[in-house]
């Protein structure tokens, strides 16, 4: 479950990138998606090893 927004923000980023700037907002588009999935992962991680 802690992984899920990485494929999500990917293709979410996909579509959108290819909605609005075609072809190069596609590649654009999977970056930013990929690269705010890894991060959000990140966090989650972080949180989950957090002491109480």
């Amino acid at each position: 479950m802690g992984c899920l927004p990485i494929p999500i923000l990917f293709v979410l980023g996909v579509l959108i990138g290819d909605w609005l700037w075609g072809d190069r907002g596609v590649l654009w588009g999977a970056g930013v998606g990929l690269l705010l999935g890894v991060i959000l992962f990140g966090i989650f991680i972080a949180k989950l090893r957090q002491r109480r």
